[in-house]
């Protein structure tokens, strides 16, 4: 029996169903795909004849950054191994995207970094201490999000992409002039709340950027077996937002990009999403064996494309790096690393009531009676010794 409802491939007054080859009149593109592709190649500076006109304040900034992250990544590695932290999930070979991040924002700016971008919250001027304290099992997240604009580092994947356009949806209906930096690995794009946040930045035109860095692997499963996408970056052409795509290793490309997205996204532009193609030097983390799914040559052929040996080389041909500023660079970075070493060196005293803090603003019934049980149970402990 014949529905009365009209479908598309009716036509009214038609005594049969008759063939409509293309949609309704009231169908047309909401947007134009073509502004918003990514280029077919990443985007470089290093090594082209852009470079001449790069700030050479900003590249030694760069490389010092990057020398430092190199040798803070180096350092709290080593501390896995002493037991000093849990576990720590490495960003050697991606620090030109963990710096660029950093530095493309604002103070009142917001960083949403995942597990693995500790290096971008300490480049931001999180207390390196503090930005390894959640990997070490200790108080929450180590840091007072609020005061240095730098959410908690995110362990599942992708959950902090909503939250940092929450933030950034808020403060554009706030009239606030403030932009959310999101963070996350490819692995992270076949998430849920990934497709999610760059549906509700593009509907919403949030202030917000989407740094995707394409280390190549998630843990171990390789890019070609989670996405036939062109690019990550030619995703963000379904959600009606840019897509750029940069080399993930150029630390001026990577500042560029970001600093152009971020200051789209202030003026009231909407979000970019940015795929930086970069590398994974060490393992996933110190409890992962990278030998049973790559190469070692894989990994020898990316380090001829290190990000600080491209930064150091435009530097040498431009005259700006001699041996004492790469001297100094080395050993600021060395006193980081030794104040890290020794402060996460130390016990840290521990209060189990802490548990219960900064869960909610205002204490749950729940939580107030598991505090009071716990706070029972330490006096017992107490009072038996």
């Amino acid at each position: 029996m014949r529905k009365s409802s009209m479908t598309v491939q009716e036509l009214p007054g038609s005594a049969a169903a008759a063939y409509r080859p293309t949609p309704p009149p009231a169908w047309q593109p909401r947007t134009d795909p073509a502004p918003l592709l990514p280029d077919p190649e990443p985007y470089r500076v290093l090594g082209t004849e852009a470079a001449a006109s790069a700030d050479p304040e900003l590249l030694l900034r760069l490389y010092a950054e990057l020398v430092r992250g190199r040798r803070y990544n180096a350092q709290a590695t080593a501390l896995t191994k002493q037991g000093r932290l849990a576990v720590y999930p490495s960003s050697t070979g991606q620090e030109a995207c963990e710096v660029g991040a950093a530095l493309a924002l604002e103070e009142r700016d917001w960083l949403f970094p995942s597990y693995r971008d500790t290096l971008a919250a300490v480049a931001r001027g999180l207390d390196p201490v503090q930005a390894l304290t959640l990997l070490r099992g200790d108080w929450h997240t180590g840091y007072d999000p609020h005061e240095h604009r730098v959410a908690p580092l995110c362990t599942p994947l992708a959950t902090q992409l909503p939250h940092a356009v929450g933030l950034a949806h808020a403060a554009r209906l706030k009239g606030d002039d403030v932009v959310a930096l999101a963070m996350i690995g490819d692995g992270g794009t076949s998430e849920g709340d990934f497709h999610e946040a760059l549906n509700f930045a593009a509907v919403w035109n949030a202030p917000v950027v989407f740094l995707v860095q394409n280390n190549g692997f998630a843990i171990s499963v390789p890019l070609a077996k989670q996405t036939a996408a062109p690019s990550l970056a030619h995703k963000a052409v379904g959600y009606g937002m840019p897509g750029r795509l940069v080399d993930g290793n150029d630390a001026v490309a990577v500042h560029e990009v970001l600093g152009q997205a971020v200051a789209r996204a202030r003026r009231g532009g909407g979000p970019t999403l940015i795929e930086a193609v970069t590398y994974r030097m060490d393992a996933h983390t110190n409890a992962d064996d990278a030998t049973r799914y790559r190469a070692d040559s894989e990994v020898e052929t990316w380090r001829a494309h290190d990000p600080i040996q491209l930064l150091e080389r435009e530097l040498t041909e431009r005259g700006l790096l001699d041996d004492g500023t790469r001297q100094a660079a080395a050993q600021a970075a060395e006193t980081m690393a030794a104040d890290l070493r020794e402060r996460m060196n130390a016990d840290p005293v521990l209060d189990p009531m802490d548990l219960f803090e900064h869960v909610y603003a205002r204490q749950t019934t729940q939580l107030r009676e598991q505090a009071a049980l716990l706070r029972a149970e330490l006096d017992a402990e107490e009072e038996a010794r």
